[in-house]
């Protein structure tokens, strides 16, 4: 088996998925285009606000993905790569992306309301007060998580007092991303450009952070970062989304669209080996197949996160009900596609090669994977391994800033009624 035909599989099964069963539901479920939305009828400037589709669809496909589909699979590629390529394919297409756009049709025809007061509609207020608590003590766990994993991401020194470039660059590309998502949130706003002229700044803009961020790599502890992440989320879950949150995905959709695309066009040129063997059993290292799988592959199949931002962030900022498909649907396509190129990845390094080289974390694995797969194209491997880093770094940070803001329109629920 081979890198080429792991690939192909997964873009017959996971395009075939979209396309007949996902527009299948569409139409069952029934999209109403001329239906005005909840961004439009409930807009209030700050969490209802209406974008366009790759803009919803970069804030969804960030949101949802995280670190999620890259570390499952690699951790979960113990049982062999059969196992976790099925659960990838037929969890995603039958499992991960219904739920998604069903939590977010349900919102959307709900007025943009949140799962919680879907609940109280139907069950009653004890149902919706026991998920909204439970939900706002997940969203707190989850940002505590999240924001360890992006602090350590930036950390700019190793064990033994060396600075780390890669990280550094990761990190100053980062803080520029925020400032020129503010400004480029004022553009989209106010300068009411054409779609295209948005586009040639959004890629600008990002270009220039990345050749900004590589030149000047900026080097501070975990502990500071930590610091600074916080205040950050702070910041991030109560402005208007449409001054930082939706320009930042609106650029960040470009950098993950550009690894996802780097990442095909290396296995297609490199074609690496799968090394791992196709099952290695049942049980493996006390680890039970059932259910660490399905516990490990839970962002690249399904999971219960995602309906929280289908129904919390996403659906408020829907401009036509015929949105909802490629936004909910398409971004758990997309990173089902994310988790078989991780897995991919994991193969390619089974001999052991990742240790050899010092990546002992899921992301520098999937990152150092990605450039030796590049290499064969003629791109620099320390160049690549920090783009790689840096799109795997805007995915945490997304997930970070939109699980807070539903953390907070979760505990905002807690005290309205359905009809609010």
């Amino acid at each position: 088996m081979n890198g080429i035909t792991l690939m192909i599989i997964a873009i017959v099964v996971l395009g075939a998925g979209y396309l007949v069963y996902g527009r299948w539901l569409a139409r069952t479920w029934g999209i109403d285009e001329t239906a005005p939305t909840p961004a439009y009828t409930q807009e209030d400037g700050v969490d209802y606000v209406p974008a366009d589709t790759n803009v919803v669809f970069g804030h969804q496909f960030a949101s949802i993905a995280g670190a999620g589909p890259i570390n499952g699979p690699i951790q979960a590629a113990i049982f062999g790569w059969v196992p976790v390529l099925l659960w990838i394919l037929i969890g995603g297409v039958f499992f991960g992306a219904v739920q998604d756009f069903a939590s977010m049709y349900a919102s959307v025809k709900s007025k943009g309301k949140g799962i919680g007061s879907i609940i109280e509609m139907y069950i009653g207020k004890t149902g919706k007060k026991l998920f909204l608590l439970f939900c706002w003590l997940f969203c707190i766990l989850v940002v505590a998580a999240f924001a360890d994993v992006v602090a350590g991401t930036f950390n700019g020194y190793a064990p033994d007092g060396a600075t780390i470039e890669a990280n550094g660059a990761v990190a100053t590309t980062s803080m520029i991303f925020i400032g020129e998502a503010v400004f480029l949130g004022m553009i989209l706003r106010y300068g009411r450009l054409n779609k295209w002229v948005n586009t040639v700044i959004a890629i600008l803009m990002l270009v220039a952070a990345v050749a900004l961020g590589m030149k000047f790599p900026m080097y501070l502890t975990q502990t500071t970062w930590h610091y600074i992440v916080f205040a950050y989320v702070f910041i991030a879950c109560v402005v208007p989304v449409w001054a930082l949150l939706q320009p930042r995905d609106y650029l960040n959709s470009y950098l993950l669209i550009f690894m996802i695309a780097a990442a095909v066009i290396g296995v297609f040129v490199s074609n690496p080996d799968v090394n791992l063997a196709a099952f290695t059993g049942f049980s493996v290292d006390g680890q039970m197949l059932f259910p660490i799988l399905f516990v490990t592959i839970a962002c690249g199949a399904v999971s219960g996160f995602h309906s929280l931002v289908s129904s919390g962030t996403a659906s408020k900022q829907i401009k036509n009900e015929k949105d909802m498909l490629p936004v909910s649907y398409g971004a758990m396509i997309m990173e089902s596609m994310l988790a078989v190129i991780a897995l991919i990845c994991v193969a390619s390094f089974a001999g052991g090669e990742a240790a050899n080289a010092g990546l002992v974390t899921q992301p520098q694995i999937f990152a150092g994977a990605i450039a030796n797969f590049l290499e064969a194209v003629g791109l620099p491997w320390n160049l690549t391994f920090t783009l790689i880093n840096l799109a795997v770094s805007a995915f945490a940070l997304t997930s970070l800033d939109s699980v807070a803001r539903i953390g907070r329109l979760s505990f905002q629920e807690l005290f309205l009624d359905a009809e609010d």
